[in-house]
């Protein structure tokens, strides 16, 4: 998202200034509106794949790449195993962030934000939204697999595939669903015919949005 240079920061009751160089439509001054037009439909869910960074136990910084289960038009959702060191990060210290990466679009969207819980009834809903060899890997996939040899892992996962043939296969109890609040939004557009730069959303304390534009 390309804005004028020197733009500052505006407040969410001023009109935003038009783009330039990139895109010539006005900046939207709610950023989940701007996030709406980039992400997936929720039809489309589950969506592209984004690196998750959490606050490891040890306090030095971790990340791993999953995948965006769901933009709802206000929160990020994802989906992960209760037994994995995120889930046991997120619920030491439930902050986040998360990085979506376009580069056949030259986009990217950086957001920081509050981590809770999902329903239950918003985690079967994810569960049932993704591909079969994903719903069989939520079964399959734990720390007992995963030391086990490859021929042994083939074996394994071919007899789980005979076990449920046919049945309707609901997520097991370690599925967790967890979404993020965003805080903050850091949009980036590239362009081959002017200087990159980033557009960089902060949620007030009642709610409201600020912006401002950073170098790319």
């Amino acid at each position: 998202m390309t804005v004028p240079r020197g733009a500052g920061v505006s407040d969410p009751g001023t009109p935003a200034p038009a783009s330039d160089g990139v895109d010539d439509a006005p900046v939207p001054t709610d950023p989940l509106v701007l996030a709406a037009s980039w992400l997936p439909a929720a039809a489309d869910a589950p969506g592209p794949t984004m690196t998750l960074s959490t606050v490891g136990l040890d306090g030095y910084p971790d990340a791993r790449t999953v995948l965006l289960s769901l933009f709802d038009g206000e929160r990020l959702h994802f989906h992960t195993d209760s037994r994995s060191r995120k889930a046991a990060e997120l619920a030491a210290v439930p902050r986040a962030a998360v990085t979506l990466h376009w580069p056949e679009a030259a986009r990217q969207l950086v957001v920081v934000g509050d981590v809770a819980p999902v329903s239950d009834h918003e985690a079967r809903a994810a569960y049932a939204a993704r591909t079969p060899y994903l719903q069989a890997l939520a079964w399959v996939n734990d720390h007992a697999s995963a030391a086990d040899t490859p021929a042994r892992r083939r074996k394994a996962w071919a007899a789980f595939g005979r076990e449920r043939a046919g049945t309707d296969l609901g997520p097991p109890s370690t599925w967790a669903g967890f979404a993020l609040t965003p805080v903050r939004m850091v949009f980036w557009r590239g362009a081959t015919d002017a200087a990159s730069n980033r557009l960089a959303y902060h949620r007030r304390a009642g709610g409201s949005w600020s912006w401002e534009s950073w170098p790319g």
